[in-house]
């Protein structure tokens, strides 16, 4: 029997531990949304997190403008001490334009974690600012919330696991096999580019190493405890229950179906979504900025 499990179910016990933190607070945690053009999950994304927002009591103003207004939009926020963190909902060209706006984004505000300082950090596996190891360093709040879920399903530790993931966008996919292959994990990662494999730091504290290879779909699938699907694409080939290994977990992140109605039965848990944690994961992110900022 698959268990399918609710990330919003998940989600409500990172929302107490938030609600814990925001009540020691002096002063209320604002969050600026800034939503440039007419992208439909953009939309929805939105709305997920002023709806969290007004749940927590954290004051969520959402900005619509212009795609060619974004990047004044961004120095706005950044300027403005009013702003604790900002959400920037891409994509607003597309492409390495997009890449330029996340690094305006102020990295002190960067509730999301996608500046390339943090990405920096990630890549490299340093998880704290300082050398006392007092300012923890942000992740990225999807790849953040797929590991929280994995967790949840009870597939932590990753430590001699096997993962697939069909998605390494530098939104989401990349980061995530970094993390996962950071927390011990041979990671198959596979793109448009052909597939590619993630294997954990050689020693502790170190980065992972990043390897060509000739694993097929087949093969991944067959090996792996853990898949996760992030294809935005109906013509994507879903993944079967004939393909999966028994037991295993499997996660789609896609705003479309990336899994055969058939893995019922075979894998031992589905998770269809990750919309809900990845907005608590956003606060989260939030409130650590917070934090740092206030040790200087």
């Amino acid at each position: 029997m698959t268990i399918a499990i609710d990330p919003a179910q998940v989600a409500a016990r990172y929302r107490q531990e938030i609600r814990s933190q925001l009540a020691g607070m002096t002063a209320p945690l604002r969050l600026r949304g800034i939503l440039a053009g007419d992208h439909a999950p953009s939309k929805t994304y939105a709305s997920y997190a002023e709806r969290a927002c007004a749940e927590l009591g954290i004051e969520f103003e959402l900005r619509s403008c212009e795609r060619l207004r974004a990047e004044a939009a961004i120095r706005d926020a950044n300027a403005d001490p009013r702003v604790d963190g900002m959400i920037v909902y891409y994509p607003i060209f597309g492409g390495e334009h997009d890449v330029y706006l996340r690094d305006l984004v102020d990295p002190g505000k960067d509730v999301e974690g996608m500046h390339s300082c943090w990405v920096r950090l990630l890549y490299e596996n340093r998880r704290f600012l300082d050398a006392a190891r007092t300012k923890k360093a942000i992740l990225p709040c999807t790849p953040l919330a797929i590991l929280k879920l994995v967790d949840a399903a009870g597939y932590l530790p990753l430590a001699g696991r096997t993962v697939t993931i069909f998605n390494r966008s530098e939104v989401v996919g990349r980061p995530l096999a970094s993390m996962m292959a950071h927390d011990g994990a041979r990671v198959y990662s596979f793109d448009l580019d052909g597939p590619l494999r993630f294997e954990p730091p050689a020693q502790p504290g170190g980065a992972y190493s990043l390897h060509e290879t000739d694993a097929t779909r087949v093969q991944a699938l067959a090996e792996s405890d853990v898949v996760i699907t992030g294809v935005p694409s109906k013509r994507f080939e879903l993944v079967r229950a004939a393909e999966l290994r028994a037991g295993s977990l499997c996660i789609n992140f896609s705003t479309y179906k990336n899994f055969s109605d058939d893995i019922a039965g075979k894998a031992a848990s589905f998770i269809p979504r990750v919309g809900p944690m990845t907005v608590l994961m956003v606060i989260r992110n939030a409130l650590r900025l917070r934090d740092n900022a206030r040790q200087g």
